[in-house]
């Protein structure tokens, strides 16, 4: 065992980041080994014509569909190209077995999404060698679950993060803090992970394209275009990150929400619905600083004499916007509240997923009006975190016949 230990480091950490090779796809095939080798898709809707590709196969990747793109544009690419609706119960279940299978190696399992996670696997020497562990693991993963995997090995979760995404699929990666300026620096800075195509656009007009350029910097200019994300994402770039594998971590992302005591016993309908408009503002603010998404919305109701019911709604996809946190929470309150005063009201959202991780299906509708709304929240948002999340609210139609009554909005106490 101590012959063993001398592979790891003395005060370092030696982290894992595990994540599924296109993992419904890979899934649907455990499940019927016939469609392995074909060009395979999971798409919303695969009926029509505006659904739209969840996730796709190595093989169909060849023909150059990708996620998001609209079915009747991956079938004009590739006419023979199986398409599949997805199973989410299916997907839950092997993603229950593959998270028990990590956790044998080590109770420092976190995951991040339904298909991957990171391990920290530092005190776990006896079982061998980090990249024999490794190798272990995507070996177990493939034969026990018939499931393939790539696995980063790196001294924090960056680095482990960027080292799976370097071989796919079935890679075994190890990327070391010394390696950071040969291998990280010279690359695009979009291909770093936790910077997306805004970020990515915003850090151009600083002329930084490389990772080695975000390294670079100093903390100044990036703090003024970026905030504290700026100066976190430039410690990245220098290999850094003091992140811990939490097992706690996606137990905090179960949910997220508001709650608000109101001034006094409210009966006035228009009034509930402008604190769940001010709640559903938060909430979404709240979402977006978490980089996360949720697919279900509960609403809270305690009434005058304390009495208190949750209602809950499940959503189609998972949603970051207020505009549609607010419509599911003002369903459930014209439902189920039944106009007695109301001293309390909350929303919570829940199901969350990561926003890369986010297996949206949209329709071209709705993906088009998105693209569209997208400046307009950006805007929104600047303006909210500029002079605070209550500046800003979206009107609210009432129900009642004529125009509703001036008054005072309520303004309580958040819980």
């Amino acid at each position: 065992m101590e012959r063993l230990k001398r592979f790891y480091p003395r005060n370092g950490r030696v982290i894992l980041h595990v994540d599924m090779n296109s993992f419904y796809a890979s899934v649907e095939i455990a499940h019927n080994p016939s469609l392995k080798g074909l060009p395979l898709a999971i798409a919303g809707q695969p009926e029509e014509r505006k659904g739209i590709i969840v996730t796709c196969s190595y093989e169909a990747r060849a023909f150059g569909i990708k996620t998001t793109m609209p079915v009747w544009q991956a079938k004009r690419l590739c006419p023979h190209l199986v398409i599949l609706p997805p199973d989410f119960n299916k997907y839950r279940q092997a993603s229950a077995y593959m998270f028990q299978l990590l956790r044998e190696y080590t109770p420092l399992v976190e995951p991040v999404s339904i298909d991957e996670g990171y391990m920290d696997i530092t005190e776990s020497y006896s079982l061998g060698k980090p990249i024999d562990i490794a190798r272990k693991i995507q070996d177990r993963l493939l034969q026990e679950l018939k499931l393939p995997s790539s696995i980063g090995i790196a001294p924090n979760k960056f680095l482990a993060k960027m080292a799976s995404n370097m071989q796919k699929p079935l890679g075994l990666t190890v990327l070391r803090k010394r390696e950071v300026p040969s291998v990280l620096w010279p690359k695009p800075v979009i291909e770093m992970h936790g910077i997306g195509r805004k970020t990515a656009d915003k850090l151009a007009l600083m002329g930084i394209s490389t990772i080695g350029d975000l390294a670079a910097i100093d903390n100044y200019s990036i703090r003024q275009q970026l905030g504290i994300r700026g100066v976190r994402l430039k410690e990245y770039a220098n290999g850094e990150d003091r992140r811990k594998v939490d097992p706690k971590a996606a137990e905090e992302f179960k949910s997220v929400g508001q709650s608000m005591t109101l001034p006094k016993d409210e009966t006035k309908q228009q009034e509930l619905l402008k604190v769940l408009q001010q709640l559903a503002d938060r909430t979404a603010a709240r979402l977006k600083r978490k980089g996360v998404l949720g697919s279900t919305v509960t609403l809270t109701i305690r009434y005058k004499d304390w009495h208190t019911i949750t209602r809950t709604k499940r959503l189609t996809k998972p949603v970051e916007q207020a505009a549609h946190i607010w419509a599911a929470a003002k369903a459930l309150l014209l439902t189920h509240w039944n106009g007695n005063g109301v001293r309390l009201l909350g929303i919570t959202v829940q199901d969350i997923v990561e926003r890369e991780q986010a297996d949206i299906q949209l329709d071209l509708f709705s993906y088009e009006e998105e693209a569209k709304k997208g400046a307009l929240n950006e805007l929104i948002d600047g303006i909210r975190q500029k002079h605070g999340e209550d500046i800003i609210h979206k009107g609210v139609h009432s129900h009642q016949k004529g125009r509703p009554k001036k008054g005072k909005r309520p303004d309580g106490q958040l819980e």
